[in-house]
C-alpha cells in the first residue's frame, strides 16, 4: 500500500489557500445550520412524523454527514495547502464521504418510491406505506450504505498500486483510488460494482418513477389538480437534480476523457458534494408548505397572557 496521496486542490489558489478558508467554512456552517433546523423541526412536530418526512429526515442526516467527511481535507487545503494525505487517513475519508453519498442517493430513491406510490396509489397509500414498512426501508438503506462499502477500505489497503499516487479530486473517492491500481486487481473490480450497483441503479429507478408520476399527471381532469400534484414533487425532482446532474457529467467526462480544464473539473466536483448539503434545506423549507409552516411557527415568540 502507498504510503500517501496526493490531493488536487482548487487551481490557481495554492499561492493564497486561506483565501477560500471563508466561503469554505460558511458553506459549511450554513448547511449544517439548515439540516440541523429540518431535522429539529421533524423531531419536535409530531404531526410530521409521516413517511415522507422520515425520508426528508434521513436525506438531512446524510447531508450533514457528507458535508462534513469532506471537510478534513478540504479545510487541509485550505489553511495549509496540504495536498498529502496518509493513506489510513484517506481510506477513512473515503468510507464515509461514500456511505454519506450512497445513503442520499438511497434516501432519493426512497422518497422517489413515497411520491409514485402517493400519487399512483392514492387510496392505498397508508396501507402499503405504514410505519413498520418505513422503518424497514431506513434499516435497509443503512445497511446497504454500510454494506456496500465495508470491504472496500481493507481491499484498496492490500492492493498492488502501479501508478503514481496522484488523485484528480480534493477529497479521497474510491473510484480514484481504484484507477491507481495495477490492473485486475480485485479491489478496483469491487469498486466498479459499487458505483455501478448504487449510483448507476438509483438515478434511473428514480426517473422511471417520474415517469410513472408524470403518466398519472396527464390523466387527472384539471389543471389545477395537476398543480397541486406536480408540487408535491418539485423539492424531490429538484433535489434528485441537484444530486445527479453534476455526478453524471463528472462520469461522462472521466469514461470519454473529454478535453476540459482542471478548474471546471475540480469546481464541478464541488458542486456535486457540497451544493446539495446547502440548497437542500432551502429547497424543502420553501416548496413543502407544513415544513416552511412549522418552522415560522417554532420561531415565532410565544405571547405570555397577563394576570388579571
Amino acid at each position: 500500500m502507498t504510503p500517501t496521496f496526493l490531493l488536487v486542490g482548487m487551481p490557481g489558489l495554492s499561492a493564497v489557500p486561506s483565501w477560500w478558508t471563508a466561503p469554505l467554512l460558511t458553506i459549511y456552517l450554513l448547511s449544517v445550520l439548515g439540516n440541523s433546523t429540518i431535522l429539529w423541526i421533524i423531531a419536535m412536530e409530531p404531526t410530521l412524523h409521516r413517511p415522507m418526512y422520515f425520508f426528508l429526515f434521513l436525506l438531512s442526516v446524510s447531508d450533514v454527514g457528507l458535508a462534513t467527511a469532506l471537510m478534513p481535507t478540504l479545510l487541509g487545503l485550505a489553511l495549509a495547502d496540504a495536498h498529502a494525505v496518509p493513506a489510513s487517513a484517506c481510506l477513512l475519508q473515503m468510507f464515509f464521504v461514500h456511505v454519506f453519498s450512497v445513503m442520499e442517493s438511497s434516501v432519493l430513491l426512497a422518497m422517489a418510491f413515497d411520491r409514485a406510490l402517493a400519487i399512483c396509489r392514492p387510496l392505498h397509500y397508508p396501507t402499503l406505506l405504514t410505519n413498520d414498512v418505513v422503518r424497514k426501508i431506513g434499516i435497509t438503506i443503512v445497511f446497504r450504505c454500510v454494506g456496500l462499502h465495508l470491504p472496500l477500505p481493507f481491499l484498496l489497503a492490500h492492493m498492488p498500486y502501479c501508478h503514481p499516487q496522484d488523485l484528480t479530486h480534493s477529497y479521497c473517492l474510491h473510484p480514484d483510488i481504484a484507477r491507481l491500481a495495477c490492473p485486475g486487481a480485485w479491489g478496483a473490480v469491487y469498486s466498479f460494482f459499487v458505483v455501478l450497483s448504487a449510483m448507476g441503479l438509483d438515478p434511473l429507478l428514480i426517473f422511471c418513477s417520474y415517469g410513472l408520476i408524470g403518466r398519472v399527471l396527464q390523466g387527472l381532469g384539471s389543471s389545477e389538480d395537476r398543480w397541486k400534484a406536480g408540487q408535491t414533487c418539485a423539492a424531490h425532482l429538484s433535489a434528485v437534480l441537484l444530486f445527479y446532474v453534476p455526478m453524471i457529467l463528472l462520469a461522462l467526462i472521466d469514461r470519454f476523457r473529454m478535453p476540459i480544464p482542471q478548474p471546471a473539473h475540480t469546481l464541478l466536483s464541488y458542486v456535486h458534494f457540497l451544493l446539495p448539503p446547502l440548497i437542500n434545506p432551502i429547497l424543502y423549507s420553501v416548496k413543502m408548505r407544513e415544513i416552511r409552516e412549522k418552522i415560522l411557527k417554532r420561531l415565532q415568540p410565544r405571547k405570555v397572557g397577563c394576570a388579571q
